[in-house]
C-alpha cells in the first residue's frame, strides 16, 4: 500500500501528561515513526524538572508546537461553544470563549513562553481542539507562528495558503464521540491517500476505547513498519 504524507502530532503535553506523553512517544518509536511533534501548553504549571524534559525531547529531535495557554475554559462563549464542547471539546477549546484581539494576545503569550523558557520559539500553533475561534484569514499576519494547524488542515503565512489533509483521532470521552470519530476516522482514511494525513495523538488515548484502532493506524501509516507489524 503507499503510504500517504502523514503529520504525526501528540497533544496536550504538560507537566501533569508528562509520563503518558513518554508512553506514546514509546509507542510511536515502537511502531516506526520519527519522533511526533509536540504541542505544548505553556500555561499549565510548569517547573524546572518540565522544561528539562522538553529541553531532552527537543534535543531528541521533537518539534515543540505551542497548544493554547491553559487548555481550559473559564466560561462558555456562546451557544456554539456549547454545543462543541459537547459534541468535541469537552472543556478545552478556550479560543471559542475570546474574541479576536483575546484570540491574537494568548497566541502572542504563547510564542513568547518559550523563548522566555530558552526553549526554540515554536514554528508552528494548534489551537486546543483545533478550533481557532473568532479569527478571520485576514488576521492571521499578526499572529507569531509560521504555520496555524485547525481541523481544516495546516495554514502557511509565508503562503497564505492552507494544505487541506485529513486528519484522524481517538479521543473519545463518550459514546457520542467515539461513534462519531469511528465514522470520521473511516472517512479520512479512505481520503489520506490522496489529501495527506494528520494523526493527533492525545495523553489518554492509549486508556480510552478507539486505542486498538489508534495502534493499528500507527503501523498502517508508518514511514517504517516494523517487520510483522
Amino acid at each position: 500500500m503507499s503510504r500517504p504524507d502523514v503529520h504525526l502530532s501528540i497533544h496536550d503535553v504538560m507537566p501533569s501528561t508528562l509520563p503518558r506523553v513518554q508512553a506514546l512517544i514509546d509507542l510511536c518509536h515502537d511502531c516506526g515513526w520519527p519522533p511526533p511533534v509536540l504541542l505544548v501548553v505553556p500555561g499549565a504549571g510548569w517547573d524546572d524538572a518540565g522544561i528539562e524534559t522538553l529541553r531532552r525531547w527537543r534535543a531528541d529531535g521533537h518539534e515543540l508546537a505551542g497548544h493554547g495557554w491553559r487548555h481550559r475554559i473559564a466560561r462558555y462563549g456562546g451557544l456554539w461553544h456549547r454545543l462543541h464542547s459537547a459534541l468535541i471539546s469537552r472543556d478545552v477549546a478556550e479560543h471559542l470563549a475570546l474574541d479576536a484581539e483575546g484570540i491574537l494576545a494568548l497566541m502572542r503569550d504563547c510564542h513568547a513562553w518559550f523563548e522566555s523558557h530558552e526553549l526554540t520559539p515554536p514554528m508552528l500553533y494548534v489551537p486546543p481542539a483545533w478550533a481557532l475561534g473568532a479569527l478571520p484569514r485576514a488576521r492571521l499576519g499578526e499572529q507569531p507562528f509560521d504555520s496555524v494547524e485547525t481541523m481544516r488542515g495546516i495554514y502557511s503565512q509565508a503562503s497564505g495558503r492552507w494544505r487541506y489533509r485529513a486528519l484522524l483521532g481517538y479521543e473519545a470521552g463518550n459514546g457520542l464521540q467515539h461513534r462519531a470519530l469511528q465514522i470520521s476516522n473511516a472517512v479520512n482514511r479512505a481520503r489520506a491517500p490522496r489529501a495527506g494525513l494528520r494523526i493527533g495523538l492525545h495523553p489518554q488515548d492509549a486508556q480510552l476505547p478507539l486505542a486498538g484502532a489508534m495502534r493499528r493506524d500507527l503501523l498502517r501509516f508508518s514511514p517504517r513498519p516494523p517487520a510483522g507489524g
